[in-house]
């Protein structure tokens, strides 16, 4: 007798309203198909300097990433599926396409913390609209204007 794998739901979180929506869907989805979750949360340093000349502090960003993923798993905690967390350096768009390559479904908020006001769709949630590798869910909420 043949088993199949569980159903793998990743969820893309940076803190943000919209990526605890698309968390707390991906949890139920899980539960509905007895599948588990692999939350993930990604960190870049920037592209450009900072125009006064301050150093970064660079580990910051790696560390404000695995604050907000260990928030995120606390806060999700004994929902009866099996919950995993990858931390992964990188662009956020391109570290969510690759995730779904493993996944049977993936899940974002339509803006993180990083959008423009009034952007109906991100930019990262633009992005694996075409590029995602298995079939994409995009959460908005309902105080999105």
């Amino acid at each position: 007798m043949a088993t199949s794998s569980p159903f793998v739901v990743v969820v893309g979180v940076d803190g943000s309203t919209e990526s605890q929506a698309a968390l707390d869907w991906g949890i139920q989805e899980a539960k509905l198909r007895n599948g588990q979750v692999i939350v993930l949360a990604s960190w870049h340093y920037p592209y450009v300097t900072d125009a006064a000349g301050q150093a970064w502090d660079y580990a910051g960003f790696e560390r404000d990433a695995q604050t907000i993923l260990n928030d995120e798993l606390e806060r999700v905690a004994d929902q009866g599926v099996p919950v995993t967390g990858r931390l992964v350096e990188g662009n956020a768009a391109a570290a969510l396409v690759e995730a779904s390559r493993e996944a049977d479904l993936l899940i974002v908020g339509s803006r993180g913390l990083g959008g423009f006001t009034g952007m109906l769709l991100g930019s990262v949630s633009s992005q694996l609209a075409h590029h995602a590798r298995c079939p994409l869910l995009i959460i908005r909420t309902r105080d999105e204007s």
